[in-house]
């Protein structure tokens, strides 16, 4: 299939300003349906929609966002793949966001857009609260609800999850399930392999399955997650929702020293600027693993005293004595 590429206004080589209908690529006029592909052709649907909810001419359109009417025509109709460049012009003259021309899920309905709208601008705090309310009225918890007896351990490898996890199980006499070996029960093989076997879509479905299973099988537990859990907005939504979570921190240097102490050499192994990756990662993630309930820093103190320290926050969390 041959696309006919968008440029902006004057710098089209077959200028036609004047043309009142789609070009005809067959003699329907609008190319052979099964010729175009099914993005640009949904893609050219809401570019007529919107322009139709906006009241707006294709040619008022056009000289709004400073293209050919010929090249907003292909758009329209499936059959003119628009640079980034294009589209941002587009979304301005039809005053939208580029997500929803593109079709992000959040505009896909006008209930959708007026909740979207109601949450532009507003801070993280408010966001938490309307998340939390949300959780309540669905179902799924929210703020208000009684602390689970689920304890969740979030973090980037070498924070401590399996090695304070197993030791808070053995204290609070709960069972110990370290979700990386749920999944790969799961996958039948280990996570290296499903995620080269069947990449990481597939490897993030085991998770949320793992995850799941844990969450029905047992009422109480002290669960260890996998690093980039969090990454998927569903599962860290379920993990909210049914667990007690606790955000292990720790700074970038602890977190290398102690993966490499465990015979972990991938971080050194993957670039040689292996700590600038790992603060990246781990900037990357601050902000899902802060919407813990809990957080204790496990660096510039022994195993003991963080340990002992974890135990006192999760106890008292739980309202269970501390001896």
């Amino acid at each position: 299939m041959s696309s006919t590429i968008l440029h902006p206004r004057g710098n089209a080589p077959d200028e036609e300003p004047d043309i009142r209908q789609a070009p005809t690529n067959s003699a329907d006029g609008q190319g052979n349906a099964d010729d175009k592909n099914p993005f640009l052709v949904a893609l050219g649907e809401r570019v007529r929609a919107l322009r139709a909810r906006r009241g707006m001419t294709r040619k008022a359109v056009a000289l709004a966002a400073e293209v050919s009417e010929r090249h907003l025509a292909n758009l329209e109709y499936g059959i003119g793949n628009a640079s980034i460049l294009v589209l941002l012009q587009v979304a301005g003259a039809l005053q939208c966001s580029l997500a929803e021309l593109i079709g992000d899920v959040t505009t896909s309905s006008p209930e959708w857009l007026m909740i979207r709208e109601l949450l532009e601008g507003r801070d993280e705090a408010t966001l938490h609260r309307v998340r939390a309310a949300i959780g309540e009225l669905l179902g799924t918890g929210g703020s208000n609800r009684e602390r689970s007896s689920r304890i969740a351990l979030v973090g980037l490898r070498g924070a401590g999850k399996s090695t304070l996890g197993q030791m808070l199980a053995d204290d609070l006499g709960f069972p110990f399930v370290e979700l990386s070996r749920e999944i790969e029960k799961f996958a039948g093989c280990s996570i290296s392999e499903i995620q080269a076997l069947y990449g990481m879509n597939a490897y993030r479905r085991y998770e949320r399955r793992a995850l799941e299973e844990a969450i029905q099988i047992y009422p109480e537990a002290v669960i260890a997650t996998p690093g980039g859990l969090v990454s998927d907005a569903a599962t860290f939504n379920q993990l909210l929702a049914h667990c007690t979570t606790v955000w292990l921190q720790a700074d970038p240097e602890d977190h290398m020293r102690r993966v490499s102490a465990q015979g972990d050499l991938r971080p050194m192994a993957a670039s040689k600027e292996a700590m600038e990756d790992l603060k990246r990662i781990l900037a990357g993630r601050a902000a899902f693993y802060s919407k813990a309930e809990l957080t204790l820093d496990t660096s510039a103190q022994s195993l003991e005293a963080s340990f002992m320290a974890l135990r006192s926050l999760v106890r008292g969390a739980l309202g269970l004595p501390a001896e």
